[in-house]
């Protein structure tokens, strides 16, 4: 891997959307909720691709409060967004009643008409597990694994959680991948509840403040 310098954290853009969605799908390749939601290996990176594209495109970007980070390799060349964050603030509601009309007439085509009644319910539980009052919720968080290592992932989260400190405000995650939680517990979060669903998956929920 060539040295890479990384950039301090920025707002994304639509410009970015494609490439918040090509970050993600690699971090969370190995994440058994894809592995449930894309049995087929040999399309499961596509389809998660297009997962983030839209989660990102249609409600992050617009709607929340998307962070990226950049880095450039030891010779001169165009940034590379490395890391991307996608946060909803108190204030937003990138899944809400505005976003969610345009996002679900895809998901069918996406998930299958198997996959759609259990995956409405894992996410009606991230949704009820939140905390009630104001908080700032985290989405997604990953690093492109051309980078793991090197603390681009740690800078960015850091970064978020420094906004949240700021105005007093709890910050509230969930993962299904059980290496995620000691990431996040280095970060001050703990885990607040566990739940069992899917074929073999827990959803790990996390609170911080």
């Amino acid at each position: 891997m060539s040295a890479t310098v990384p950039a301090s954290a920025r707002p994304a853009t639509t410009d970015d959307v494609s490439s918040v969605a090509r970050v993600l799908s690699r971090a969370t390749h190995g994440d058994p909720l894809f592995g449930w939601l894309f049995p087929d290996e040999q399309t499961r990176m596509a389809k998660i691709r297009r997962f983030y594209a839209m989660a990102a495109g249609f409600g992050y970007v617009p709607h929340g409060d998307t962070r990226v980070t950049e880095s450039v390799g030891s010779t001169a060349g165009a940034p590379v967004v490395r890391a991307a964050a996608l946060w909803a603030p108190p204030e937003s509601n990138p899944e809400g009643p505005l976003v969610s009309p345009r996002l679900w007439p895809h998901w069918g085509p996406l998930l299958g008409r198997g996959r759609i009644s259990p995956f409405v319910r894992v996410f009606a539980e991230w949704k009820l597990a939140a905390p009630q009052e104001p908080h700032l919720y985290l989405a997604a968080l990953g690093v492109d694994p051309a980078v793991a290592g090197t603390g681009v992932g740690g800078a960015l989260l850091s970064e978020g959680l420094d906004r949240a400190d700021g105005q007093g405000l709890p910050v509230f995650t969930q993962t299904m991948d059980d290496k995620a939680v000691g990431f996040y517990e280095r970060f001050g979060f703990e885990v607040v509840r566990e739940v069992d669903h899917l074929e073999d998956g827990t959803t790990h929920f996390l609170r911080r403040g």
